[in-house]
């Protein structure tokens, strides 16, 4: 039975996000209620290459989407007709990846007479917030970390975002990733790091902090720093090194990040708070964040499922940000529209 059935009057969002190596669809309501939101991860596909492959990604997301189609729909109790709005990530991401989320969207768009939005990947992580906590609403501070960005953001309205904020190299989870490759442990490499911090001292291995002038991040610095320790240890290195390593390394990230947060917020207060992306499932990440916030502002960090790259923060952003129509793919896309 069609969940709209009797016309109650909500709207329905079919997202699908297809960015790199997570395939979801997922369905929302008035762009804050998650109805259906399936995930399939490629991990294991790519586990052995130790790193995503694009071409095999775009290949697997061709062939998943039909089956979480069929699962997004039916766990959301509706047919294609209760449906309202198509909404595809088109950027930032891998370019073959894009072209099948986008693809598949524009098909579905015509075969059910549906419009269709394409979604900024960037703007989906804020709108995960807005999930997680549906009285949410701008203007709020944002702070997007994930393997390729690293952004402080202000969020006076639905739709607008001004960078204040952002790395000038690496971002922090590629800074992780690549952390966790010098330190020996698997792929993916930042929850691998994460784990093995919970059983470190950051004291007995101090790594610097990275600092710049104003809102800027670098963790270029930060990965030579570990790399030469490493050098320096050379065969002595032992599993507790690793581990002491491991968590220096998050610490010094963390903080780093946090800290650019701490005067963002003093320097524009504003009443909201959102921490997300992937970096943000990081253990120490949510922890110190909530004491850095305090009591100046409420904030939210999506719950782990919603922090990873998924459909249902592209519905919502599809929902209340819209996109351009056609949905133009464009892999290098900045939070600009």
């Amino acid at each position: 039975m069609a969940r709209r059935a009797g016309g109650d009057g909500l709207s329905l969002t079919l997202g699908i996000e297809t960015s790199c190596d997570e395939t979801s669809v997922a369905v929302v309501e008035d762009g804050r209620k998650i109805l259906a939101n399936v995930i399939h991860t490629q991990v294991a596909l790519h586990e052995k290459f130790g790193g995503v492959v694009p071409e095999l990604a775009a290949r697997d997301h061709l062939e998943r989407l039909p089956r979480l189609l069929e699962l997004a729909l039916e766990n959301a109790g509706a047919t294609p007709d209760d449906i309202d709005l198509l909404a595809v990530t088109r950027g930032p991401g891998l370019v073959g990846c894009l072209l099948v989320g986008v693809g598949v969207g524009e098909g579905l768009a015509a075969a059910w007479t549906k419009p269709l939005t394409g979604v900024n990947h960037l703007w989906g992580h804020i709108y995960a917030g807005m999930l997680a906590r549906p009285d949410l609403e701008p203007p709020l501070l944002g702070l997007v970390v994930s393997g390729a960005h690293s952004d402080l953001v202000r969020m006076p309205g639905h739709g607008r975002f001004e960078v204040i904020g952002r790395t000038r190299d690496d971002a922090a989870g590629e800074a992780f990733d690549k952390a966790a490759r010098m330190l020996g442990l698997g792929y993916p490499g930042g929850p691998a790091l994460d784990r093995l911090a919970r059983s470190g001292n950051a004291k007995r291995q101090p790594l610097p902090k990275p600092f710049l002038e104003g809102l800027e991040y670098s963790f270029s610095g930060l990965k030579t720093a570990l790399l030469y320790r490493l050098r320096d240890l050379g065969e002595a290195v032992t599993d507790q090194d690793r581990a002491d390593l491991a968590a220096a390394f998050e610490q010094s990230v963390v903080e780093s990040l946090l800290a650019k947060l701490d005067v963002a917020l003093d320097d524009q207060p504003v009443a909201e708070v959102v921490v997300a992306g992937g970096v943000a499932a990081n253990t120490l990440l949510r922890r110190r964040a909530v004491e850095v916030v305090g009591d100046r502002a409420r904030l939210t960090m999506p719950p782990l499922e919603l922090c990873t790259d998924n459909a249902a923060m592209i519905a919502a952003a599809g929902y209340f940000g819209g996109g351009p129509t056609p949905a133009e793919v464009d892999p290098s896309l900045g939070w600009e529209r």
